[in-house]
């Protein structure tokens, strides 16, 4: 049996059960959780929910709202489930399994108020060298960027937020994805510095919307020469702040 660790996440407000080896939750997970804004009665689904690194931290963040996670790996959504139990939260989070490349309406869950998910961010196992096979599922989609985008589109209702976290260089493409059925896009660059390029963007959209697209001011994570986040990204990822959309 592959080994379990047990972490903190969110200040300590979070214990979170992931295998030792493999993909492991870190500041992806929880920037994309610091992006939920859901109001308190809302249904949220993540797509790929892992152990449930960023379907926990959204919740304990948003403690009116309902999450369901999705899952296929049987391991993975195993974690997702006992982490769930671990946390106190079976009265308002779920996670079930599922795969982004079989339609949604097959999981029989009705539409969402809000969407999200942080998908692998390869789709050609050839565009990088290949990983472990514990990290194989998190890096590579095998369906491809397409399908998850596909996904989040038929999983909310008209007027509902789609938001997911992904490479910057794919920007272009999660755009044409998004259109024409996604509108009023927000994009939230991510820089390693200040002085350095994007690695990471936040795309945040509403289904139908109309609104022109708008660039949010840049979130920097580090200084240079400093090892630990800016303290206000420290503050972002224990929990203390949250990201707002303009």
């Amino acid at each position: 049996m592959d080994e379990i660790t047990e972490d903190l996440l969110l200040g300590g407000r979070i214990r979170l059960k992931q295998a030792a080896r493999g993909y492991r939750a870190g500041l992806d997970a929880g920037l994309l959780a610091a992006a939920c804004d859901a109001r308190p009665g809302e249904r949220v689904l993540e797509a790929g929910c892992g152990p449930g690194a960023a379907l926990l931290q959204a919740a304990v963040r948003r403690p009116g709202a309902l999450f369901t996670g999705v899952e296929r790996d049987p391991a993975a959504l195993a974690l997702a489930q006992a982490n769930i139990a671990l946390n106190g939260l079976e009265d308002r989070v779920a996670a079930v399994a599922g795969d982004v490349a079989q339609p949604f309406a097959r999981l029989g869950l009705g539409k969402f108020d809000a969407v999200m998910a942080n998908p692998p961010f390869y789709d050609d196992p050839a565009s990088l060298r290949a990983p472990s096979a514990a990290r194989r599922a998190a890096w590579i989609a095998d369906e491809g960027l397409a399908a998850w985008v596909r996904f989040l589109l038929k999983a909310v209702r008209e007027g509902g937020t789609i938001t997911l976290i992904h490479r910057a260089d794919r920007l272009a493409d999660i755009l044409s994805l998004l259109a024409p059925k996604a509108g009023s896009i927000q994009v939230l660059p991510i820089h390693p510095f200040a002085d350095a390029p994007a690695k990471r963007v936040l795309v945040r959209a509403v289904k139908t919307g109309r609104a022109p697209l708008k660039l949010l001011q840049p979130l920097v994570l580090h200084a240079r020469g400093e090892p630990r986040h800016l303290p206000e990204v420290e503050a972002l990822l224990r929990g203390e702040t949250a990201l707002g959309w303009g």
